[in-house]
């Protein structure tokens, strides 16, 4: 089974990052939210969190990055050298490499959207520079061993997508935690 890391940044989307964790956690993955800078690390509405580790400058034990939006959170994941080198070999060596709201733009700087389909937040997608790169009005949406998805209020269909992208039992996850019936089902 894989292991995932949650990236928290400063100013980074509380909502997209805790609610992905408590999912990927149900599903029964082993998910660490990992602290950028510390392991106290507050986000873009003043919710602070404790990480369960901090970045040592690696992700190599993770098969799965996930990176939330908060604009200010994805421009430090995206303004951190060490952290876009590692992104980098992740990438290289294999693993999912995920993006919700603004994230991709850390994407952007590490090359990783280059000819690549994908979706972020709307207003997000005139910042991204990757050659090639096109933008889809997606909720969510998954290109080879990448998944994103919008915003915020997209985060339910987002930690579902990569619950199923794992081999994880998503429809149950959705039936427990009535999801359902939001869809309506």
């Amino acid at each position: 089974m894989e292991k995932i890391a949650v990236m928290l940044a400063p100013g980074y989307e509380e909502g997209e990052a805790l609610m992905v964790v408590d999912i990927l956690r149900r599903a029964g993955f082993s998910c660490d939210a990992v602290g950028l800078l510390g392991d106290q690390v507050t986000g873009g509405h003043g919710i602070t969190a404790l990480a369960d580790k901090v970045f040592d400058g690696s992700l190599d034990a993770y098969g799965m990055v996930v990176l939330p939006g908060g604009y200010d959170g994805a421009a430090a994941l995206r303004d951190h050298d060490g952290f876009q080198e590692a992104l980098k070999a992740a990438d290289a060596r294999g693993a999912w490499v995920c993006a919700i709201c603004a994230a991709p733009i850390a994407l952007d700087r590490a090359g990783l959207l280059d000819g690549r389909i994908y979706t972020c937040y709307p207003t997000t997608a005139a910042k991204i520079e990757a050659p090639g790169a096109e933008w889809v009005d997606e909720i969510v949406y998954v290109d080879g061993k990448r998944v994103y998805s919008q915003g915020p209020g997209t985060t339910f269909a987002f930690a579902y997508a990569l619950v199923e992208v794992l081999g994880g039992d998503a429809e149950k996850l959705r039936q427990g935690m009535l999801y359902n019936k939001v869809l309506g089902r």
